[in-house]
């Protein structure tokens, strides 16, 4: 088979029937492709995109006339750096983190717009774009007091800016807020104002506590005092006027005892047995001396 017509081993024919197994064999390859689980493959006829979008497994294709471009459709990571300006005018240095995947049935328009760089064309100028617009919404302290809604609001407005073009944000976080160190050190020293404020107002407020209570304390006390003095009153005023009902009722016992027989034994009683003198002078009114005890 391979030898000449002399009968003799031919080195050229063994040559060009390996070249004829090896371009037979990359002939039957092309004529083939497998498209990984998780992507598509986007056909292209002689340079120009077609609509056609291969699932997941082996195709048949036309070798040297197609080509089949796979296309990532997982979930994929990016980790996004950029600065900001906040609503107060503060430097926002932030690091964020998107999780985007792109849909199968779009993969085909993303391909033919952008080609394969549609991560650094598309996604990362909206992610920047997007950060940008909404930090400037916040000022500083409610970038780091209101991170959650951020991180809400940064994922509406980048699904509403990408996915007409078939780019589905699925998970995005916030992974930093940094700030200059003037802002810090100015938060900072208001930390410590407020600080100082708050245990200032503190104090205040204990010691009006402990007047009002001090105060309250003797108001108490004075009522008490006042009580007292009043229920004393009342007591004092109250026996004289049972000692003086006491007294007008056993003098009205006593008049209403005194009859004109007890009048005349009580005089009885004082007479000494001796009869009034009766002094008279000539032409003169008698004078009775009546003894007197």
């Amino acid at each position: 088979m391979f030898k000449d017509k002399n009968g003799q081993f031919s080195a050229g024919k063994l040559i060009a029937f390996i070249a004829a197994i090896v371009a037979v064999i990359i002939v039957a390859a092309s004529c083939f492709t497998v498209v990984p689980a998780g992507h598509t493959g986007v056909v292209v006829n002689m340079g120009r995109v077609s609509e056609t979008v291969l699932q997941e497994g082996f195709h048949f294709k036309t070798p040297f006339v197609q080509e089949i471009v796979q296309i990532d459709n997982r979930i994929v990571k990016l980790e996004v750096a950029t600065d900001a300006f906040s609503k107060d005018l503060q430097t926002v240095s932030t690091v964020l983190a998107v999780n985007y995947r792109i849909a199968k049935d779009m993969s085909y328009s993303i391909y033919k717009e952008v080609g394969s760089n549609f991560e650094s064309v598309l996604v990362m100028p909206a992610v920047n774009e997007v950060l940008k617009a909404v930090v400037a919404k916040y000022t500083a302290s409610d970038l780091v007091a209101s991170r959650s809604e951020v991180s809400v609001m940064l994922d509406e407005e980048l699904n509403g800016k990408l996915n007409a073009r078939g780019i589905f944000i699925e998970d995005l976080n916030i992974i930093d807020w940094d700030f200059s160190a003037e802002y810090i050190a100015a938060v900072e020293a208001k930390q410590v104002a407020e600080q100082n404020l708050i245990k200032t107002k503190t104090e205040q407020e204990e010691q009006i506590v402990i007047a009002e209570a001090e105060a309250k304390k003797k108001r108490i006390a004075a009522e008490a005092d006042s009580d007292t003095a009043i229920i004393a009153a009342k007591a004092e005023a109250e026996r004289i006027r049972i000692e003086a009902e006491a007294t007008a009722e056993a003098n009205r016992t006593i008049a209403e005892s005194l009859n004109d027989a007890i009048l005349r034994n009580k005089t009885i009683e004082k007479w000494d047995g001796q009869l009034p003198r009766v002094t008279a002078g000539e032409g003169s009114t008698p004078m009775i001396s009546v003894p007197m005890e």
